[in-house]
């Protein structure tokens, strides 16, 4: 009979309850080099803690636009809207060709490159006019005698002088204002023999086209069943132990931060631009709008006083005078109207700030300001935290732009498709949209994870698609705040 010896293994009794190599797991490679980092029971098991901390909090920078403005469906490449021009008639960059013959120059654009520069002469004769030079605050008021609509050449007839020279004004004075306050016309007088002008109303049109945003987060099969040690939480409410569902759940917000991004900074590609070569048309966004058709304020500093912040007020006055305003400032520009609006509360003005906006002396700490009115406006102001946040425009002391003033309320434009005036947001995002697809937010799984099943490929990719572009709607209410002059 065979003798079997048994095999007992290595049996070593501790005298305390301890991890030992001898007693204890070990899932450490002999070979290592140093069994520190490898050894299982380095020092029993490390103590975690399983959520993640939250050091950056809410990460996301989106709701700008939900707070200002709506979301509508469009079925083409491009947006369309026409926007009134003012209702007086009013010329700038007027010409004295000859002071002592009392005629002036018109700078009239008959065949304009683009169809927003035509100018024409539209005064006729017998209308009364106010001549000022804005340089040295210069004026006369006149009759028109002669009026030429091809070459912009105007007759007047002072009528407190006998000359425009007479009236203070010199040959070649130039860059002169007039308007039409009305006119005179003799008795039994008939506008055909007076060549009068007919004016046609006429519009200014505004376009933009949307852009294709895309995103996708892929994730082999096998990571799919990885699970880790922290448990993971994220803004939109992911969470659990799996870093996939963390990475998913980023990438979502991140795409959707972009969905505002896009149509804030968005610019069109100009022509033979890098860009316009590659073939990407760009979209208008936000701040390239306001730049363009808007006010731009350079180096605004509210901190100096109320005297720069009226300058806003009376230039507001000269455009749609909307009384309610929204202003989203970075914090240093919010900073500063705050010390704006308290030089001129308790202490610094006798109290004149007592009882409005539910301040008193008993809230003499709280030094910061929501809403303040100031002649027929009302502000409310809110730091935007687009302008703060590092990862974007708040990673520099000077970004480019410090803020940006937002009208409330709709505009009224004239849409050509339905033929009547329509009332939209002055801010607004246009998306594709029709009944076969819906492109404000798409989202797909493909591969063979997740459930897909479209493709043999072992791995969940995740697709994110948009197609939108911004319309800033009577650009000339916005004023943009900014700290260095913008191209």
């Amino acid at each position: 009979m065979a003798n079997v010896t048994p095999n007992f293994g290595s049996i070593t009794p501790s005298q305390k309850q301890q991890a030992l190599n001898t007693n204890y797991l070990n899932f450490t490679d002999p070979n290592a080099v140093n069994q520190d980092f490898v050894t299982f029971a380095q020092q029993y098991l490390p103590e975690i803690y399983e959520a993640e901390v939250e050091r950056y909090g809410n990460r996301t920078l989106s709701g700008f636009l939900r707070m200002v403005g709506a979301e509508m469906p469009m079925s083409s490449d491009q947006v369309i809207w026409s926007e009134q021009n003012r209702l007086h008639i009013a010329y700038t960059g007027v010409d004295v060709v000859s002071a002592a013959a009392n005629t002036l120059l018109i700078p009239v654009n008959l065949t304009p490159t683009n169809p927003k520069d035509f100018v024409q002469n539209v005064i006729s004769i017998n209308q009364t006019i106010v001549i000022m030079n804005p340089a040295t605050g210069l004026e006369v008021k006149a009759i028109v005698t002669a009026s030429n609509i091809t070459t912009g050449a105007l007759t007047v007839a002072p009528y407190t002088a006998a000359t425009l020279a007479a009236a203070g004004f010199t040959d070649a004075m130039d860059d002169l204002k007039i308007f039409v306050y009305g006119s005179e016309y003799a008795k039994g007088s008939t506008l055909a023999t007076d060549n009068y002008t007919s004016i046609t109303p006429s519009f200014t049109q505004f376009s933009n086209s949307p852009i294709i945003i895309r995103n996708k987060y892929t994730v082999n099969g096998s990571d799919t069943a990885q699970i880790g040690w922290v448990e993971i939480a994220t803004e939109d409410g992911a969470n659990g132990y799996y870093w996939y569902l963390k990475a998913e759940s980023e990438t979502r917000l991140r795409f959707e931060d972009y969905l505002e991004m896009a149509v804030v900074e968005g610019e069109m590609a100009t022509l033979n631009s890098a860009a316009d070569i590659a073939n990407k048309k760009g979209t208008q966004g936000l701040f390239s709008a306001i730049n363009e058709r808007g006010n731009v304020l350079n180096n605004f500093t509210a901190a100096a006083g109320l005297t720069e912040f009226d300058s806003i007020l009376k230039n507001l006055d000269t455009q749609g005078a909307i009384e309610e305003n929204m202003l989203f400032l970075n914090r240093q520009t919010s900073l500063d109207f705050d010390d704006m609006l308290a030089a001129l509360s308790s202490g610094a003005a006798g109290g004149v700030a007592y009882g409005l906006f539910e301040n008193s002396e008993e809230m003499a700490l709280n030094l910061g300001f929501s809403g303040f009115r100031r002649g027929s406006y009302d502000f409310y102001k809110t730091d935007w935290k687009y302008l703060n946040d590092a990862s974007t425009r708040g990673a520099v002391a000077k970004s480019g732009i410090d803020g940006v003033l937002v009208p409330a309320g709709t505009s009224t434009v004239y849409d050509q498709i339905l033929g009547t005036n329509i009332r939209r947001p002055f801010l607004h995002v246009r998306y594709r949209a029709a009944q076969a697809d819906d492109r404000r937010m798409k989202s797909w799984v493909t591969g063979s994870v997740g459930g897909a099943y479209t493709s043999d490929l072992d791995a969940m990719e995740v697709n994110f698609l948009s197609e939108r572009c911004l319309c800033v709607q009577g650009a000339n209410n916005f004023v943009l705040f900014t700290s260095v002059t913008t191209a």
